[in-house]
């Protein structure tokens, strides 16, 4: 089946939608499962931390596994296996919460339904990713990441709100129901999509695939390290301050990343991934800066634009010269090892910043993030000598 030019992007995003569906679906209960788990199941907040984080340790450790699969066994087949998945843990929703006078029963069906979610996450999101790239043409991985991206944000930002508005007006049980209607809604979807063959070449060991990936990976996670920072620590940040609209800073950010990936994705097919990752590692340099030395709410206002701005095509730009380290058979599993890297980063920025506050404030972690920010330019200088030479 020949690649489909973005001249009739419908049939791309007909696959991205997929993407929007399985994030949509982890956006629904972010904001209403800690507090039926601590209040009305009566478990610690550590208990109720671990019910929401099960599902994102899930989708990591399992990385190298549904990556995999999603090159041996195809894009398709994944996306549906995922769609499985996702319709189970949206199953185990519904009926946990109707068992809620056995708590250890209702809190035991609630992780393995987290589990089952991130499952469905690593396999549906690396999947649906591979075969939009494929179907769209290598030559646009670009411009099918940055979409690809605005439909995860986007559909976590829509989901979350919505969450806490069905679990109050229908009950925290809704969230389960509405899950397992979206997942069977994506069953029927998926059997209108053309089946692109798999590639009969050779595919690499994850591990090799990790190994050319590891570069690019360590700077995109440097970058990201500061988007970590940012959505954790800005509220304290402001607060420490006296200082109201911690919120604003978040909404900033966001506003410039979502704007930046629709407008400016062109720009990596005609400058190349390593000259744009750079200029974006810059770019959000100097937004950290002006956050750490902002006298004001405004300025951070507008350092949290400027990150945005910066962090925005860092991941596609970097992503476009990622998989044309590994043959095409091994797509899948680059794009899961790349994808290793921002969920680590945005991990570990909690708790290693953290530790770092004793000694630097919260004003200087933003400093400390800058400064992994210019290692992240060096590496990028290095990546871009390399492919030069």
């Amino acid at each position: 089946m020949s690649a489909v030019r973005l001249r009739d992007p419908a049939q791309v995003l007909a696959l991205i939608v997929f993407t929007a569906l399985i994030y949509f679906c982890t956006g629904l209960p972010l904001a209403v499962l800690p507090g039926y788990v601590h209040d009305s199941l009566g478990y610690s907040s550590a208990v109720a931390g671990l019910v929401i984080s099960a599902q994102y340790l899930t989708t990591l450790l399992a990385r190298p596994l549904t990556s995999s699969l999603c090159d041996r066994l195809g894009s398709r087949r994944a996306v549906t296996y995922g769609l499985l998945a996702c319709a189970l843990s949206g199953l185990l929703t519904w009926l946990a919460i109707s068992l809620d006078n056995l708590p250890i029963v209702t809190l035991g069906a609630l992780l393995l339904g987290r589990v089952l979610l991130g499952a469905a996450q690593g396999l549906m999101g690396t999947g649906a990713l591979s075969w939009a790239i494929a179907r769209a043409g290598v030559e646009h991985t670009a411009r099918v990441i940055s979409w690809n991206g605005v439909a995860v944000y986007g559909a976590i930002a829509i989901g979350a709100p919505l969450g806490m508005a069905l679990a109050e007006r229908f009950g925290v049980g809704s969230l389960g129901a509405v899950t397992l209607a979206l997942a069977l809604g994506g069953l029927l979807l998926i059997r209108r999509q053309a089946t692109l063959p798999v590639s009969s070449e050779a595919r690499l060991p994850f591990r090799r695939v990790f190994g050319r990936v590891l570069p690019g990976g360590l700077t995109l996670a440097l970058g990201t390290l500061g988007y970590g920072t940012l959505s954790t620590f800005v509220a304290l940040y402001f607060t420490s301050r006296g200082w109201d609209g911690a919120g604003y800073a978040l909404s900033a950010f966001g506003a410039a990343f979502i704007g930046a990936r629709l407008v400016f994705s062109g720009t990596i097919g005609r400058w190349g991934g390593y000259r744009v990752a750079l200029a974006c590692l810059g770019v959000e340099l100097l937004g950290l800066l002006l956050i750490w030395l902002a006298p004001g709410p405004v300025l951070v206002f507008a350092g949290a634009a400027l990150t945005g701005l910066g962090l925005s095509l860092l991941y596609p730009a970097l992503a476009v010269e990622v998989i044309q380290q590994v043959p095409a058979s091994s797509r899948s599993s680059a794009l899961g090892a790349f994808a290793l890297f921002f969920d680590l980063a945005l991990g570990l920025a909690g708790p290693l910043m953290g530790l770092l506050v004793p000694l630097s404030g919260l004003a200087g972690l933003f400093g400390v993030s800058a400064l992994l920010a210019v290692i992240g330019l060096g590496m990028g200088v290095r990546l871009l000598q390399g492919a030069r030479g």
